[in-house]
């Protein structure tokens, strides 16, 4: 076979349709977030579609606490959490995030990714005879660890506890069942009902499973998201959530009950046979959380440039789709006018969205997808109105009638 040929083929298949995906380097500068430099094209541009949501990536206490560590432990744990790359700050991160949670346990992973996939993974293929529910929307980690789990896959209509029920009413009471669901839905913005969807698992003996990559940080008193926010931390027997979002850093993690913890952390191939995450990241993450959990301003303010963005958008006739978030998706749907839309942002006003194509949105609904922050000025949101206006008014892309 000419396996070159084949790369070229299928590389050349996407470049057709619009959906060849071309990084831009740029550098981040601490203090100066939103801005940063477009190595590739030089100059400085305005970061529209970062998920450092509350620009924690930058904040000095964040940055202190990474350069003690760096300098006390070094760069790298030394080995896998199982070897000898347990160290303090990963415990106590462990401990903070468990706190966060109000749950009595939590394991760290290398990423959002890897925790869904392992824990997915690994509970469905050793809950005896298990069915997973899952919502139809759930991320593409997800996805992936229920089909390693090997379980019996059965997925209910996006955000819909009838369905859900329906469903569940059908499956063997003797079999073990997992509801599996997000709270934010990254690419719509919308939140799940997360009482109503636990109140149904519960109903029928199943183990409920919520990501909250998209809201920790940003949603409840203390930023431990949707469910805190909704009064149902109790609820959810095991919230996976991310440190690469909204705490600025990099990392996935699980919170749950002490034995269910300690079944991941025991039976879990992408917790078990890979190197931890640096002890630097997981001080600076605690120093994160800290300091989140103790700024409601700043969730506040983050909502409201959201509105504030989605108002803007919506009174100059651009497709602003409608979100319940932070989340703030526009529509272009078409791949090809999407990449041109935010080629043009960056080429001729400075600014930097990266297109959303296939297969993370269906076909047709290809769109440009903000995340406004605490750090985004009036000015900055005018710019960016005004920019896509321009881009709307030079492209085939339908504004709001």
């Amino acid at each position: 076979m000419d396996f070159e040929a084949f790369f070229k083929t299928r590389l050349d298949a996407l470049k057709a349709e619009g959906r060849y995906r071309v990084f831009t380097g740029i550098a981040r500068r601490a203090g100066a977030f939103p801005r940063a430099r477009d190595h590739a094209h030089g100059g400085e541009i305005t970061v529209w579609c970062s998920n450092d949501y509350l620009g924690m990536g930058q904040h000095p206490d964040v940055l202190a606490a990474m350069r003690a560590a760096l300098a006390e432990t070094g760069a790298g744990a030394g080995g896998t959490r199982n070897i000898s790359g347990t160290t303090h700050h990963h415990i106590a991160l462990e401990r903070e995030l468990a706190e966060l949670h109000r749950k009595p346990a939590a394991l760290v992973f290398t990423s959002g990714y890897v925790a869904n996939e392992a824990a997915l993974a690994t509970l469905g293929s050793q809950l005896p005879g298990c069915v997973i529910f899952s919502d139809a929307l759930n991320h593409a980690s997800m996805i992936q660890g229920i089909r390693h789990s090997r379980a019996d896959k059965v997925i209910f209509q996006h955000n819909d506890p009838a369905d859900l029920e329906r469903l569940l009413k059908t499956a063997d009471p003797a079999r073990a069942k997992l509801v599996a669901f997000e709270s934010v839905y990254s690419m719509d913005g919308d939140i799940a009902p997360i009482r109503e969807l636990c109140d149904v698992a519960k109903r029928y003996g199943a183990l409920t499973y919520l990501d909250e990559v998209h809201a920790v940080g940003l949603y409840g008193a203390r930023g431990a998201g949707v469910a805190e926010r909704d009064g149902v931390l109790d609820r959810v027997d095991l919230v996976q959530g991310t440190l690469a979002k909204a705490f600025g850093l990099v990392g996935g993690y699980v919170a749950a009950s002490a034995m269910l913890v300690d079944f991941l952390r025991s039976y879990a191939p992408g917790f078990i046979f890979t190197t931890a995450l640096p002890p630097a990241i997981a001080a600076g993450a605690v120093a994160s959380i800290r300091y989140v959990k103790g700024a409601a301003e700043l969730r506040q303010r983050h909502q409201e440039r959201a509105a504030r963005l989605k108002q803007r958008l919506a009174a100059a006739k651009l497709p602003v789709m409608a979100s319940d978030s932070h989340i703030v998706p526009v529509l272009v749907g078409d791949a090809r006018l999407c990449k041109q839309a935010a080629d043009d942002l960056l080429e001729r006003h400075h600014i930097y969205v990266q297109p959303i194509n296939y297969p993370t949105v269906p076909r047709g609904g290809e769109r440009l997808r903000f995340t406004p922050t605490p750090l985004h000025s009036d000015a900055d949101i005018d710019a960016l109105v005004a920019a896509l206006s321009d881009v709307w008014s030079r492209l085939p892309i339908r504004r709001v009638a």
